[in-house]
C-alpha cells in the first residue's frame, strides 16, 4: 500500500478514532508506546499532518523534550535577569502549548522530559548551556513548569541524557572519574521539589534518561568529553560504590521509574554490548539487576520498572550505525518485542517518524558537530520507509527448529481484532493466506508456521483503512 493512498485514507481514520474513544496504550503489561516527532509537530506549518500521521500510525503516547532555554527569558545572557522564576507568566510556552493541548483532546499520554540547553545565565561557566546548571534555578524553573501544565502531564523526566557531554557537563573531573551522577542528583532532586511546590502532590518523575554507552572512567590522554557508562552514572546519581552499597550519606532518590535510552548497534537488537556497565536492548538484565541491587540498598524503591523512551533503528544513508531499511523494520519489531516480553519494561518507543539530514558521527556533538538520526519511519524527503507501513502492525518471526514462531502487534486497534497472516513459500514470488489469527485486547498476537520464505501481516480498521507490513524473514 502507498503512502498516498494512506495518507488519503487519515481523515477516514480519524473520524474512526474518534468515535470508537481513547484506548489504552498498547503493550504487555500495560506498557505504554512514546513516539517522539519534535521536528514535525513544533513546527505550525507541518503540525496537523504530522498528528494526522501519527493517529494513523496507532500512537496513543507522545514524548516531549522541553529546552529550558527555549522558553526562559535572556537566555543568551550571562546575567540572571530580575524576574519571579516561579510564575509561568514569566516564559514563553508558545512552542509546546499547541502539542500538549492537542494530545490533550487526543487522550494521549504525554511524557515531558525537562532538559538542556539552559539559559547561559543558569551555568557555573556563564558561556555555555550545558556545564552545571544551577539546582536552585531549575528548582524556580519546575515550579514554574508545575504550575503552568500540571495535570496535563503523566509523566515527568528530568534531563535528556545526562550522561552524555552534549547535554551536561562536566561528565569526567580532574581525576578522570565521573562527576555528572553527582550533577545530576542534586539537578533531579531540584526539579522533584519543584513540582511539588507548585502543588503536585505525588509527581511522577523518571530519572536517567540515560544514553546506552559510556566510560567508568577516562584518561587524562582520553579527555573529559566521553559518557559516563549508564550504570556507573546510576550508581554515582544514588550515591553507591560499584559494589552497589551505599558510598555516602544520601537519602533515597523519589523516582517513580528509571528512563534508558537502549540504543543498539547495526548488529541489532540481541548484540550485546562491550563493558558491564552498558546497556542496549539486548541486554536489559544488567539494568533490572542493577536497580534490584539500588533498592536493596535503600537508594530508589524496590521494582522499579524500567521506561525505554527513547529508541530506533538507525538505516541507510547513515555511514556509521545505518542498515538496509528492509533490516530497519525487522529489527525495531525485534526490539519492541523484547520490550513487550519483559514485564519490568513500563515504556517502549519510537524516535523519529521523519529521518534528519545527515551528521557527523556518533561523538562528533561535543566537538562541535552534528550528530542526527536516521531512525525515522520516512526518508529526509517524507517518502515511506518499510517501517512506515511495518510500525503500524509489527511482526517479527524467530526461526525454532524447522518451525517458526510468529509475533505480531496491532497497534492502531481498540480492542480484539481480527489480522491476516500472509506467507511467501520458498523459491515462489507469490503470496498466500496462512492463517487469520484473532489477537488478544490489546492487538497482540503470536502463530506457529513452517519453513518459508517470507511472511507480512494485513489489517483492515474498522473504517476500512487497510494496512499491509513488509515482507519479514525468519531470525
Amino acid at each position: 500500500m502507498s503512502k498516498a493512498k494512506a495518507l488519503l485514507s487519515l481523515s477516514l481514520a480519524c473520524l474512526a478514532f474518534a468515535s470508537l474513544g481513547a484506548g489504552e496504550a498498547l503493550a504487555s503489561h500495560g506498557q505504554a508506546v512514546y513516539f517522539e516527532a519534535s521536528t514535525e509537530l513544533i513546527n505550525p506549518s507541518t503540525r496537523a499532518a504530522a498528528f494526522a500521521q501519527l493517529q494513523h500510525l496507532g500512537v496513543k503516547a507522545l514524548r516531549i523534550e522541553l529546552y529550558w532555554r527555549e522558553v526562559a527569558p535572556d537566555a543568551n545572557s550571562a546575567t540572571k535577569p530580575n524576574f519571579d522564576a516561579t510564575n509561568p507568566a514569566s516564559y514563553n510556552w508558545s512552542q509546546y502549548d499547541p502539542l500538549v493541548i492537542e494530545a490533550q483532546r487526543l487522550h494521549w499520554q504525554v511524557l515531558l522530559t525537562v532538559t538542556s540547553p539552559v539559559p547561559k545565565w543558569a551555568t557555573s561557566t556563564h558561556r555555555d548551556s550545558v556545564t552545571h546548571p544551577n539546582a536552585l534555578y531549575f528548582e524556580q524553573f519546575m515550579t514554574a513548569l508545575g504550575r503552568h501544565y500540571g495535570s496535563q502531564i503523566g509523566l515527568w523526566a528530568i534531563w535528556n541524557e545526562p550522561n552524555h557531554p552534549a547535554f551536561l557537563q562536566p561528565q569526567f573531573d580532574s581525576h578522570g572519574q565521573p562527576a555528572s551522577p553527582r550533577i545530576y542528583r542534586a539537578l533531579f532532586q531540584a526539579g522533584y521539589n519543584g513540582l511539588k511546590a507548585a502543588g503536585l502532590a505525588s509527581p511522577k518523575v523518571l530519572m536517567g534518561e540515560t544514553a546506552p554507552t559510556g566510560s567508568d572512567s577516562v584518561t587524562r590522554r582520553e579527555g573529559p568529553l566521553h559518557d559516563v557508562a549508564p550504570l556507573a552514572f546510576l550508581r554515582g546519581a544514588l550515591c553507591l560504590n560499584p559494589h552497589y552499597r551505599k558510598s555516602g550519606s544520601c537519602g533515597s532518590l523519589p523516582a517513580f521509574g528509571y528512563a534508558h535510552h537502549a540504543y543498539t548497534t547495526a548488529a541489532g537488537p540481541s548484540y550485546h554490548p562491550p563493558g558491564a556497565d552498558n546497556v542496549m536492548i539486548g541486554v536489559l538484565s544488567r539494568l533490572s539487576r542493577a536497580l534490584d541491587l539500588a533498592a536493596r540498598a535503600h537508594a530508589i524503591r524496590s521494582g522499579m520498572p524500567i521506561y525505554l523512551t527513547e529508541f530506533g533503528v538507525q538505516s541507510k544513508p547513515n555511514r556509521f550505525l545505518g542498515v538496509s531499511v528492509a533490516k530497519q523494520a525487522e529489527f525495531d519489531a525485534q526490539a519492541e518485542h523484547i520490550a513487550w516480553s519483559n514485564p519490568r519494561v513500563a515504556a517502549f518507543s519510537q524516535y523519529l517518524l521523519r529521518d534528519d539530514p545527515l551528521g557527523g558521527a556518533p561523538g562528533s556533538s561535543v566537538h562541535g558537530g552534528v550528530v542526527r538520526f536516521q531512525t525515522g519511519l520516512e526518508y529526509v524527503n517524507g517518502s515511506p520507509k518499510p517501517l512506515f507501513f511495518g510500525w503500524p502492525i509489527p511482526l517479527t518471526v524467530s526461526k525454532h527448529g524447522h518451525r517458526v514462531s510468529l509475533w505480531g502487534l496491532v497497534r492502531p486497534t481498540l480492542g480484539p481484532t481480527s489480522v491476516t497472516v500472509l506467507v511467501q513459500p520458498k523459491g515462489s514470488h507469490k503470496w498466500r493466506v496462512l492463517k487469520s489469527v484473532r489477537t488478544g485486547a490489546l492487538g497482540e498476537w503470536a502463530l506457529s508456521s513452517g519453513q518459508a520464505s517470507a511472511w507480512r501481516v494485513r489489517w483492515t480498521n474498522p473504517a476500512g483503512v487497510k494496512y499491509e507490513g513488509p515482507a519479514i524473514h525468519a531470525s
